[in-house]
């Protein structure tokens, strides 16, 4: 089943690097703002418990897991990162993939960011985390985390209702059953048919 218009390789390709670009902008920025002007580990209240500042440096992944193996999350979100894109540049012709994939590119560039310029050196940089929403859950996050997480639940969506990376969609089985019937004869059943009725008696007489 064709989706809506594919968008070119180049212009997919370049959708998705202006997203990126924009979300690492936005996520350095932010992290920037709340290292000049919050306090460290300390609660600031923005809008009661539903949103408050809390500036930190993660060296792990969520809830501070892994805080040992810092290379090994560099890694990770290197990997992730080249993966993105090497499947942009192969395949993404759709508009929806090509939105998402670029978020998500963005949000994990943030991070990578972190992790390779910050303290404590290359490649095991701690990560700036200033977000807590302690209605939502107990973790401490930023920019680059949301748009991670929501991005990721956004693929997690596209591969359920079946959209591929081109834009088409993955037929039904309903659908396809409904296809195979709909299908023009080729004329074979319909000549066999004649070919019965002809050698077949008129009928007999009453």
């Amino acid at each position: 089943m064709q989706g809506r218009k594919q968008l070119r390789s180049s212009t997919a390709g370049t959708f998705i690097a202006i997203l990126a670009v924009l979300v690492l902008a936005v996520d350095q920025f932010t992290k920037y703002l709340a290292l000049q002007n919050l306090p460290y580990q300390q609660t600031v209240e923005v809008w009661g418990r539903f949103l408050q500042f809390y500036l930190t440096r993660n060296p792990g992944a969520a809830f501070s897991l892994g805080e040992e193996v810092t290379w090994i999350f560099t890694i990770v979100l290197g990997i992730a990162a080249l993966a993105i894109v090497v499947i942009a540049v192969r395949g993404v012709r759709a508009r929806t993939w090509a939105v998402v994939l670029g978020l998500l590119l963005g949000g994990i560039l943030g991070n990578l960011t972190d992790r390779l310029t910050r303290e404590p050196g290359f490649g095991i940089g701690h990560v700036i985390d200033f977000i807590y929403t302690p209605w939502m859950m107990p973790a401490i996050y930023n920019v680059a985390d949301m748009f991670i997480v929501t991005m990721m639940i956004c693929v997690a969506l596209l591969v359920l209702v079946g959209i591929r990376l081109d834009g088409t969609r993955v037929p039904r089985e309903k659908d396809a059953v409904t296809a195979d019937d709909d299908e023009p004869s080729d004329g074979t059943a319909d000549a066999d048919v004649a070919a019965t009725d002809e050698a077949s008696p008129s009928g007999s007489e009453r």
